[in-house]
């Protein structure tokens, strides 16, 4: 990891600077396949499936005799760990339930919100060298709850034309039996135009490289809403003299495994802290399967010395992590401060994996510095909010004047008669 001392506030941006390619740099590649999906469908679908992932598929959808399959080569301690994960998602979601909010606005003008599902739900699950079944638990549990009617779940095979049965296994367990073996670009063209084998959707959810993220974020030009850009993973650890040195090198090596292309940053106003960190790394390191991945992620990551806690948390602000960890003993300024970070974790012994699993909050995060404007999913992520209004004779007259008057401002004669007609009907006696 690069060490960074008392950065100077004008080479931030080129300090936080994300190891990803630019959405220009790999837009090209994306358009030409949605091309080629929305005017050949599952004929291009089959022809990336087999460039991509190796694989030459007859039938994409994963049959029942798959799905039960799995279940068998599910191990019991691993199926209750992903039911107790499954408990306390499902708890946390279904707090987030809201109420219709209604309110009389002026006498006789009533107007109230009500939250609707979103009809037709895309849900992308990676596959890759690490299967992400806990994503399958974080987007299909709110969906779920939300009472979408249509659910459908993209995933890539493996060579064998598989899917990891842990994939399955979490599917199931969440009531989701519409499956297709397709992964990539190719799997969120499918969903934005629809083919013989994928249903078309109104909103996609899911993370993925940096080719799906582009995918996605070409997917909204075509009428297809998405949780957010949500790229490869990051984390930002702030952490003073009170943090375990040791606790804090899991915590980034945990988020640097993901693969070569994340990134985690240590911010510290310790030189201390500092050092033993980058000492833990090295020797947590030696100890990882995945280690390869993981130095490859160190290598675009940083180890930052800052002189006080003001310019660690406007660093912090500035780079808006995907992830963020606080080990302090004034936690409180951390908490109170942080206006961009896609999830929050606090304290020594909250590391960010209890999020990625079981906790109860959502995995599905933006990065890529997008958590200065979007959120995580959420159980309103799978809902709309739906505004009613209901106007009595008298809130006509009531507001009536208000908006001739407005109208009339702005020009728009057929608005101030669609009041006129009404405030004269009732003058009149005719209503």
């Amino acid at each position: 990891m690069k060490k960074i001392i008392n950065p100077a506030q004008d080479i931030w941006s080129e300090i936080l600077k994300r190891p990803t390619q630019s959405y220009a740099d790999i837009e090209e590649t994306v358009r030409e396949i949605f091309k080629e999906v929305k005017l050949k469908g599952d004929i291009a679908i089959a022809k990336y499936t087999s460039f991509f992932d190796g694989i030459t598929l007859s039938d994409f959808t994963v049959s029942t005799e798959e799905i039960d399959e799995a279940i068998t080569l599910i191990s019991n301690d691993l199926k209750e760990a992903m039911a107790k994960a499954k408990r306390n998602i499902e708890t946390f979601h279904i707090a987030q339930k809201t109420n219709k909010i209604e309110v009389e606005t002026t006498d006789g003008v009533t107007c109230w919100l009500e939250k609707r599902s979103i009809q037709k739900i895309g849900l992308y699950i990676p596959g890759g060298s690490a299967p992400l079944f806990s994503t399958v638990l974080m987007l299909a549990i709110p969906a779920k709850l939300a009472n979408c009617s249509e659910i459908t779940l993209c995933t890539p095979p493996d060579k064998n034309g598989k899917i990891n049965p842990a994939i399955l296994f979490a599917a199931y367990l969440c009531g989701i039996d519409k499956i297709i073996k397709i992964g990539g670009i190719q799997a969120i063209a499918g969903m934005t135009y629809g083919t013989g084998s994928i249903p078309k959707v109104d909103k996609i959810f899911g993370p993925g490289n940096q080719f799906v993220t582009t995918a996605k974020q070409m997917a909204t030009q075509f009428g297809v809403a998405i949780d957010m850009p949500a790229g490869p993973s990051e984390l930002l650890v702030f952490a003073d003299e009170s943090a375990n040195p040791a606790f804090v090198a899991s915590d980034l090596l945990s988020q640097a495994e993901h693969g070569s292309d994340s990134q985690v940053i240590l911010i510290t106003t310790s030189k201390s802290i500092l050092d033993q960190v980058e000492k833990e790394i090295v020797i947590q390191l030696n100890d990882l399967p995945r280690k390869e991945i993981a130095q490859k992620a160190i290598a675009n990551s940083k180890l930052i010395l800052v002189e006080n806690e003001q310019k660690a948390m406007a660093i912090i602000n500035e780079y808006a992590p995907e992830h963020f960890i606080i080990c302090s003993s004034n936690e409180s300024f951390f908490i109170d401060n942080i206006a961009n970070a896609g999830s929050v974790f606090i304290g020594n012994y909250t590391p960010e994996s209890a999020g990625d699993y079981a906790s109860g909050t959502n995995h599905t995060l933006p990065t890529n510095g997008y958590a200065k404007s979007y959120s995580g999913v959420s159980l309103d992520s799978f809902l709309k909010s739906m505004t009613f209004q209901k106007i009595t004779e008298k809130g006509i007259q009531n507001i009536g004047k208000t908006i001739e008057i407005m109208a009339d401002a702005e020009g728009l004669q057929a608005h101030k008669n669609a009041v006129s007609i009404r405030l004269k009907a009732i003058k009149n006696g005719n209503q």
